[in-house]
């Protein structure tokens, strides 16, 4: 006879796989409860925004740091993923956080769920895009300032090739007058002989 597995072992078992996974991830990192409040958080997500469990572990998502989550259509996402079993991914979160400054952040969350498990959570990725926005932002205002740079270099250029096209066709004409000058020349001086 098959021995019956204890829920609760198979709980602990299961939350310190998923939290071992968590801790491997490179990137900040919460695992939220149904309730949304935070049932743990990697170290790179406490080392990232320089806080600690305590700060973290037990709060309601939307109420870390000085209310940085607390955005109407991340919470719309967040509520409607453990209903829906449903999730999101590159949610655009824009922020000055109280410790680190501003940050551009890519949220993906996802929902873990067993059939008939009475402890639902949601895993919430977050990528610091800053740097990759920064360089964008930079790279387009260098593409402006490119863009411009050459219309206006290309401007003098066909200005430049407007008079250089006057003074060949000025040449050209200097030459015709300097050829029929030439052949009235000649022509006197067959007259002279």
């Amino acid at each position: 006879m098959a021995e019956k597995i204890d829920a609760e072992e198979l709980w602990k078992v299961a939350w310190t796989y998923i939290q071992t996974i968590v801790d491997t991830v490179r990137e900040p990192f919460l695992i939220l409860d149904e309730h949304l409040k935070v049932l743990s958080a990697n170290r790179i997500f406490y080392a990232f925004f320089q806080v600690t469990p305590e700060e973290t572990e037990g709060k309601n998502v939307y109420d870390l740091g000085n209310g940085q989550w607390n955005v109407a259509k991340l919470s719309i996402l967040l509520e409607d993923i453990l209903p829906k079993n449903t999730f999101f991914t590159d949610f655009k979160v824009e922020h000055t956080f109280p410790r680190i400054g501003h940050k551009v952040m890519l949220l993906n969350a996802r929902r873990i769920y067993k059939t008939g498990e009475k402890r639902p959570i949601m895993l919430l990725a977050m990528e610091d895009i800053t740097k990759q926005k920064m360089l964008e932002d930079q790279l387009k205002s260098y593409t402006k300032r490119l863009t411009y740079e050459v219309a206006r270099r290309t401007a003098q250029l066909e200005a430049r090739v407007k008079d250089l096209e006057k003074m060949n066709k000025q040449l050209l004409d200097y030459k015709k007058q300097l050829m029929e000058l030439r052949k009235e020349l000649d022509e006197f001086k067959r007259e002279q002989r």
